[in-house]
């Protein structure tokens, strides 16, 4: 879950970082002031009562998508500088990690201890191996030479979102979209 201010922070800097004083002549500061509003103005209904939102943002909000890739960008800056130098091959889609290294076990299990203590929300859980899974791929690597298949995750399956949840309705479309994407790969 995204911690709400220390996100905005990160925001701030990112936008920093690449230049931006203002975005589309908005200077940051009103961009840090709505953005809060965003991710602080979040309600939700309970059986019959209403909650606020206290920790992350709405659930399937482009903006919180954003903001947790900005995030994200904070923590693994360092991880990927490591990588770049070694001339590894580094990837993440959301909250799902790849990344090759020649690396000792031991280095490894260093390395991701070290970004594991980055930050409290952030919990990296490890897959070290010849033959890993990410996302709908197997990834083998065989004498030197990484080859793909598609991976089938037990949990994917069925396909089945209740159309009583309140799940935005893309969701909906995307999930039988997965599924048929799934069943021509396979």
């Amino acid at each position: 879950m995204l911690p709400q201010e220390e996100s905005l922070d990160i925001l701030i800097e990112f936008l920093l970082q690449y230049g931006y004083q203002k975005v589309q002549n908005i200077p940051i500061d009103i961009i840090r002031k709505l953005a809060l509003i965003v991710i602080k103005e979040n309600v939700f209904v309970y059986e019959k009562k209403f909650y606020r939102q206290v920790i992350g943002g709405a659930m399937g909000s482009a903006f919180t998508l954003t903001l947790a890739n900005i995030f994200m960008w904070k923590w693994e800056k360092q991880l990927v500088h490591r990588l770049k130098v070694s001339n590894e091959i580094y990837g993440r889609y959301v909250d799902d990690i790849f990344f090759t290294s020649n690396d000792s076990l031991e280095c490894i299990d260093q390395m991701l201890d070290e970004a594991n203590n980055f930050h409290p929300n952030i919990k990296l859980v490890r897959q070290i191996g010849r033959s890993v899974p990410f996302l709908d791929v197997l990834i083998e690597n065989r004498k030197g030479t990484l080859t793909t298949s598609v991976y089938h995750k037990e949990a994917a399956e069925p396909y089945v979102v209740p159309f009583g949840s309140d799940h935005p309705g893309h969701v909906f479309r995307n999930t039988v979209d997965t599924a048929i994407t799934r069943a021509v790969r396979y």
